[in-house]
């Protein structure tokens, strides 16, 4: 905004703007120029960075969209159906709710995963290794610091897929295709060959973390890796939604919850000592 005294107000943005015959994004003309001629994801990475993406750069952006666009009757899930049971009127409030749900549990590990990578390689000194040897030894101490102060590593386990995430492969192997395996990514795979030796488990590398290793090495900005993860999850919303009026299971989730409670006696609150 302008701060000159007693001028005009002005708002810089290189986003969208409109006259009165003509509306402009990032520059171009949105009929002409990308209306039916920029994909959406392509789109979004742009509006992001404001920069327009390489076709190897949108390849790997948009496969981490469909990654994590659904993942079946997940906590976002069932909120967004039961709050559409609750509210059919307000399908934007069911949406928002199951976005709502994108936390440290849910969808937030693409952020953290990218964020907790982005700091160790911040901090390692003599800069990025230069062959697999050294990645594996920045992984190894990075590991052992996560042990000893008993910090979870984000991106490394899964509820479900305990004998490997296939997501992570194929993310992986897009990278590798397109030449954007990056230092986020290298660090993240060498996380999985070191922490056995030092966890005493083998714990797979999840999707979700991937999804954050392969954005951050985007050069996306990290304070914006869960807004792309909520992007992609919005896609698998709006198909639980509609499978929701073809196929309703809500009502059921709902009922199975209400008619089986059970009573027990009061437990009034302990604060910890």
């Amino acid at each position: 905004m302008s701060e000159h005294p007693g001028a005009r107000p002005e708002y810089p943005t290189a986003l969208g703007a409109s006259s009165a015959d003509r509306i402009t994004l990032l520059g171009r003309d949105l009929a002409a120029d990308v209306m039916g001629e920029v994909g959406f994801g392509e789109l979004a990475f742009w509006l992001a960075t404001q920069r327009r993406p390489a076709p190897g750069e949108t390849r790997v952006f948009e496969a981490v969209l469909a990654a994590l666009a659904d993942h079946g009757f997940t906590p976002t899930a069932i909120t967004a159906r039961l709050t559409y049971l609750s509210a059919p009127d307000s399908v934007q409030g069911a949406i928002a709710a199951g976005l709502l749900g994108g936390g440290s549990r849910f969808l937030g590990v693409t952020e953290d995963c990218g964020r907790y990578l982005h700091d160790v390689l911040a901090a390692a000194e003599g800069g990025h290794p230069a062959d697999e040897a050294g990645w594996d030894e920045l992984a190894r101490t990075a590991v052992r610091a996560a042990r000893e102060t008993r910090q979870l590593i984000p991106g490394l386990g899964h509820h479900v897929h305990k004998q490997g995430d296939p997501r992570t492969p194929r993310l992986f192997a897009v990278a590798a295709e397109e030449g954007l395996v990056g230092p986020h990514l290298s660090l993240f795979a060498a996380i999985g060959r070191v922490h056995p030796g030092i966890l005493g488990r083998t714990l797979p590398l999840n999707g979700a973390g991937t999804c954050g290793a392969a954005l951050a090495d985007l050069g996306l900005p990290l304070e914006l890796l869960r807004a792309f993860a909520l992007l992609a999850r919005t896609a698998g919303l709006i198909g639980q939604l509609a499978e929701e009026l073809r196929e309703p299971v809500a009502r059921d989730i709902f009922l199975s919850v209400d008619l089986n409670n059970r009573a027990v006696p009061p437990r009034p609150y302990d604060p910890p000592a």
